[in-house]
């Protein structure tokens, strides 16, 4: 598994052009069945796949952190959602509260995060291939075939399925 993370972001890289291709069509005619075939590919996909093997995107991103985020972590935490901001969030270019310092600081050393019960709705969702509406998302999906090793499956998987 970590060969395969380690060569994650070359491989997206080397597939940049045809996945931008291929996104593109798809947000332009997206297939009647696309939600229902991309809950079967993720779902077929994290049968195979275990987070706690990878958790690179935890070790090399950080999710965006909403107030109703904030607002639950604290809660767990005790905190006033001003102290939670102050100990462990900024805000970046784009004006998000996000994590001051990555790897995640919640990401145990067992791959485990410390507020699982909690995380942030950018956590629970991660790599988004089984949102709705899956052809909104081309830009962030391409990223994160980067970055997840799942994403990049899944997509790799869509592309063979999803003649476009």
């Amino acid at each position: 598994m970590q060969d395969f993370i380690n060569h994650l972001p070359k491989l997206a890289k080397d597939k940049h052009k045809e996945n931008k291709t291929f996104f593109s069509k798809l947000k332009r005619k997206p297939p009647k069945q696309l939600d229902y075939v991309m809950q079967e590919l993720h779902e077929a996909e994290f049968e195979r796949t275990d987070c706690l093997e990878c958790a690179n995107c935890c070790k090399t991103t950080g999710p965006l952190f909403t107030m109703k985020d904030i607002e639950r972590i604290s809660k767990s935490f005790k905190m006033k959602p001003q102290q939670f901001i102050e100990s462990y969030l900024r805000i970046d270019e784009d004006k998000d509260y996000v994590l001051q310092t990555v790897p995640c600081t919640f990401l145990g050393e067992d791959n485990y995060c410390s507020i699982y019960d909690v995380r942030p709705k950018a956590c629970r969702e991660f790599p988004h291939t089984d949102r709705k509406k899956f052809q909104q998302i081309g830009n962030l999906t391409m990223k994160n075939v980067a970055i997840c090793p799942a994403a990049y499956n899944i997509v790799e998987a869509m592309k063979a399925r999803i003649k476009l």
